[in-house]
């Protein structure tokens, strides 16, 4: 499904309405951050070293002709997150066991399930920015009509989609196995990323 996505998406870049690059980049701003770790839940594994990471409101809306989606798909590429796709987050419990995801919310909102039923529910909305480290269970709850998010991977790491319990103990190997990104997928190499995911944390 996911390389279905990425063709649909390379189809709608020509066609979309966006600003010059530098304007692209200046609808940055530095946001409020928020961060949630999660246990083993028994069936998701999430990530005992590393917390998801949510930027509130990291990018400025445009003209209603511009393309928000456009414009999170071009600062994803900027900073080396790619493999992108656009379309909703499933509203089934999985997650990626060799690969860290960014979800870039383009339109609308949603209540988005993260961690596993264990984990919590957050609303996310146009604007915001969800960074989840592999492991990190996460499901729509449910959402807008318009909702629409732009998805993105580093560029280290392979795609993968681990639903359920069967090959838990090898996800559970290749989750600790995966690098951590160069760059944050929003503000580069000097990202709040790279130092939230450069500590080391124990289990909450």
């Amino acid at each position: 499904m996911i390389f279905k996505d990425q063709i649909i998406n390379a189809a709608r870049k020509v066609t979309e309405k966006h600003s010059e690059k530098d304007e692209l980049e200046r609808r940055v701003i530095r946001p409020t951050t928020l961060t949630k770790r999660f246990r083993d839940d028994g069936i998701v594994p999430n990530n005992p070293q590393l917390p998801l990471v949510i930027y509130r409101r990291a990018i400025k809306r445009g003209s209603k002709s511009e393309s928000m989606a456009a414009v999170i798909d071009h600062l994803f590429a900027k900073n080396g997150w790619g493999r992108s796709w656009r379309a909703s987050i499933y509203d089934f419990v999985h997650y990626h066991s060799q690969i860290h995801e960014v979800l870039g919310v383009a339109k609308g909102h949603a209540f988005v399930e993260f961690g596993g039923v264990k984990g919590a529910v957050l609303k996310v909305d146009a604007g915001d920015i969800a960074i989840l480290p592999a492991g990190t269970g996460h499901r729509l709850i449910n959402a807008s009509q318009n909702f629409l998010v732009v998805g993105a991977y580093p560029e280290e790491g392979t795609y993968d989609e681990c639903t359920d319990t069967r090959d838990r103990d090898h996800a559970i190997k290749r989750i600790a196995n995966v690098k951590r990104p160069r760059t944050d997928p929003l503000f580069g190499s000097d990202g709040p990323l790279l130092r939230l995911w450069k500590r080391k944390v124990s289990r909450p």
